[in-house]
């Protein structure tokens, strides 16, 4: 029961949002073999002027060594 949470900046469309769930729900079916019906998707909106308290900090740095992608940038 893969539950997915996208964090982002604001900008995208409601339409690729939307794109964007259904190309992840088909990842994971690809990938791990779960079925649409077991696959959510969030999609939460951080203003840039938040990412470092919202997201960085209580989201990646705490477990950056267990992350499969790391973000490219130095927040520093």
């Amino acid at each position: 029961m893969p539950h997915i949470v996208v964090k982002l900046w604001p900008g995208p469309s409601e339409q690729q949002k939307a794109q964007l769930a259904q190309d992840i729900t088909r990842a994971i079916g690809k990938n791990i073999g779960s079925g649409d019906e077991s696959v959510s998707v969030a999609i939460e909106e951080v203003p840039s002027r938040d990412w470092m308290e919202k997201v960085y900090r209580p989201d990646i740095a705490p477990v950056m060594d267990s992350l499969y992608k790391k973000p490219g940038y130095a927040p520093f």
